[in-house]
């Protein structure tokens, strides 16, 4: 039997909820599939943990996490005990860059029984795959100067060889799913990084005949997602585009709270990292009251990177299930708690 070894950092704030949530119900997705089993290691890294010791993670963290097939994150973030920046980049963007995961990849789609913030959301169901590694979040740059001369210049770096990867793993997924790939673009306001991010896709997509594709204006594209989501299918999009489109697709899904995301190392030298897109939500921390789904969902698309992709399916089934029949925490208009809506999709998985 395989048995798959994943590290778990439950992190910050609700992340310390949902993950033991969703570690149930991969537990119970590999009872009834009797074909792998997983093996938990939890590692408590955190805001608290750096209030103890001064640093995100110990000096040996990335070389522990090396070892595993994959990471399951729940979040990062507590402003009050640590900013921001200190926390993402001593944890979560760490690991991200030194694994090279260079895709970040981010599905929204219709759930059943869900109300979307939307009059008639017409079942859109599309992914965003998001260049991961450089773009508007690269560390060039810098601040010179004091009082009103105070300069801060932020460099954002495109490569073609990070550039052609993200489009490349986009066209694949579209030869999956629709056949149809959407990428984001701001060339006629941003005169450098983005023709060049058109030149590249341009060349891309002639290796992809099958696929069509189109070309759309960041600002304009956020307003689809909003005006007619169902017709995209994959879009690709650089670091910062992509990073906003994507929780615009939360929103329209009806909560931040069932979003998932994959940090996908694509060369296997490294394993890759899973996390939903919602934050740590210290104003509902202990309440029980948390959406699970978010990370289960993270845990359906760790299985598909692992290569169990008809348990992965049967995951997102139950949740959908689950949806259907209202059995939804409050964020989406429900009444049950985070044990609750966790243990009626276990119970749908047994079925």
């Amino acid at each position: 039997m395989k048995s798959w070894k994943i590290a778990s950092i439950p992190g910050d704030g609700v992340g310390k909820e949902v993950v033991p949530a969703a570690e149930r119900v991969l537990h119970a997705m590999a009872e009834v599939h009797d074909g792998f089993q997983f093996e938990f290691t939890s590692f408590p890294w955190s805001c608290e943990y750096y209030l103890e010791h001064g640093v995100m993670m110990p000096e040996d963290g990335l070389d522990t996490l090396a070892s595993f097939d994959s990471i399951f994150l729940g979040a990062v973030g507590n402003e009050n005990l640590v900013p921001d920046h200190v926390s993402l980049w001593g944890l979560l963007i760490k690991i991200r860059r030194e694994f090279e995961q260079v895709i970040n990849m981010r599905p929204a789609k219709v759930l059943p029984g869900v109300r979307s913030p939307l009059a008639n959301p017409k079942e859109f169901d599309f992914v965003v795959v998001r260049e991961n590694s450089e773009g508007e979040y690269s560390s060039s740059g810098g601040r010179t100067g004091r009082g009103e001369d105070e300069i801060a210049i932020q460099n954002a770096v495109f490569t073609r060889k990070g550039t052609e990867r993200a489009m490349r793993f986009a066209f694949e997924q579209a030869n999956k799913r629709g056949s149809h790939v959407t990428s984001a673009t701001k060339s006629n306001g941003i005169i450098h990084s983005m023709p060049f991010w058109d030149d590249v896709f341009n060349d891309v997509k002639t290796d992809f005949p099958k696929v069509t594709t189109d070309s759309q204006h960041i600002d304009a594209l956020a307003a689809f997602l909003v005006t007619k989501p169902e017709t995209l299918d994959v879009v690709v999009a650089s670091n910062l585009f992509g990073d906003i489109l994507t929780d615009i697709g939360a929103g329209i899904m009806g909560s931040i709270g069932v979003a998932p995301a994959a940090n996908l190392n694509v060369n296997g030298k490294y394993p890759s990292m899973f996390e939903p897109v919602h934050g740590s939500a210290p104003d509902i921390v202990g309440q029980g009251i948390a959406n699970p789904i978010g990370q289960i969902w993270t845990a359906k698309m760790m299985l598909d990177h692992l290569g169990e992709e008809a348990s992965a399916t049967k995951i997102l089934d139950a949740i959908e299930h689950v949806t259907r029949e209202q059995i939804v925490t409050p964020d989406l208009g429900g009444t049950a708690t985070t044990e609750e809506v966790t243990e009626a999709i276990i119970k749908q998985l047994k079925r």
